[in-house]
């Protein structure tokens, strides 16, 4: 058991147990985790470095992939080293002040990328809907102003769940069912009543990623009634098809996150605890793999410009 400092009713470190009930399969589940976090980090690299290096796809719509790339390089790095590190060598204890800034960072990006998510829609739903606007809209100094903006909501909103967490005395428990430090993992490690920060926790979420969520299915909502006014039927099966993708791709990164969030709070005792933990890495490495597909390989630009870097190198230089 950890050393406990009983003056101030903390833990020294915690102890990930990783999928709980399938401790003889976990070498086995590594592998997928292990590939979807090796095909997200390619992914979206070469997504940067084309992004970076080709001046012409310096407009929003693909500034904003970029955030969402940065975004998910960080998730991944941040949650699947420690994750297979539990899944092959055994590796659970992490300090406690390591355990709160993975917690804090994974939330935070949770938040931000939210936000991206929307501010990419927008951006479609004014090049969709209002094309002879866009230049005007989306200008550079509005782009820095929505990421300024994304950060600040995370950091405070952040930053204040994390002064509830701290203020809790621990008295000694410092094992989590998890693979991964998040905050309703933690939070029950606590000897003192959490009702204020499981409500707290929630009302963040709802009131971020909840509305964003709405705001996201209005956009894409009144994209979709543009589209079906367009005369041209393949413009409405292209516009239709990337519209798809991209309702997929948001799909896969809100629905296992809002499942984490109302299992652990009020069904932690009714749902499995190895689908629930499965899930959750699911959120932290799907995403990150499909979005530079979804978002960068279909799209004709980044395409070209992909083939320009592997199949002529001289213009790069």
């Amino acid at each position: 058991m950890a050393a406990v400092n009983r003056s101030s009713f903390t833990i020294a470190k915690c102890i990930l147990v990783g999928v709980e009930g399938l401790e003889e399969s976990q070498m086995w589940i590594s592998i997928p985790f292990c590939l979807m976090f090796l095909l997200a980090l390619l992914g979206n690299g070469l997504l940067l470095l084309v992004i970076a290096k080709e001046r012409s796809l310096h407009e929003p719509m693909f500034l904003f992939l970029a955030m969402l790339a940065v975004a998910d390089v960080t998730l991944c790095t941040t949650t699947m080293p420690k994750t297979l590190g539990i899944f092959w060598f055994h590796a659970r204890e992490i300090a406690f002040g390591s355990c709160v800034t993975q917690m804090f960072i994974i939330h935070f990006l949770f938040v931000a990328e939210s936000a991206i998510l929307l501010a990419m829609a927008y951006d479609r739903y004014v090049a969709i809907c209002d094309p002879l606007r866009y230049a005007t809209v989306l200008t550079p100094s509005w782009i820095l102003r929505i990421l300024a903006a994304a950060v600040v909501r995370a950091f405070c909103l952040m930053a204040s769940l994390t002064f509830l967490l701290l203020r809790l005395p621990f008295c000694g428990r410092n094992v989590i069912s998890h693979t991964f430090c998040e905050h309703m993992g933690i939070v029950r490690l606590a000897c003192a009543d959490i009702t204020l920060n499981i409500w707290y926790g929630l009302t963040v979420a709802l009131l971020t990623t909840g509305v964003d969520t709405v705001l996201i299915a209005v956009s894409y909502a009144l994209i979709l009634r543009a589209v079906f006014r367009l005369p041209s039927r393949d413009a409405r099966a292209k516009a239709l098809g990337t519209c798809g993708s991209h309702v997929c791709v948001i799909l896969m990164f809100y629905v296992p996150a809002f499942f984490s969030i109302f299992a652990y709070r009020f069904a932690a005792n009714s749902i499995p605890r190895p689908a629930h933990i499965l899930l959750a890495n699911v959120f932290v490495t799907v995403p990150p793999m499909l979005n530079p597909i979804v978002y960068g390989v279909k799209t004709k630009q980044i395409r070209e410009c992909l083939v320009q870097l592997f199949w002529r190198p001289g213009k790069w230089r």
